[in-house]
């Protein structure tokens, strides 16, 4: 697997981890599962983060 397609791969992860809490949120449902869904979204994006830092400096080498 390539390091672009792991970079789209956590990209995606977040971008679909932030659309359920947010449908969670509009339709109204519970705030435990919105909380939950906020939380991993944030460890998602730090793990991205990463990645994307491990990659740049891999290239950079």
């Amino acid at each position: 697997m390539s390091s672009n397609t792991l970079v789209l791969v956590a990209c995606i992860a977040v971008a679909v981890v932030l659309l359920l809490g947010l449908a969670n949120m509009l339709r109204g449902g519970s705030s435990n599962v919105s909380q939950k869904l906020m939380r991993l979204r944030v460890v998602l994006q730090f793990f991205a983060i990463v990645l994307i830092m491990g990659v740049l400096w891999w290239r950079s080498t």
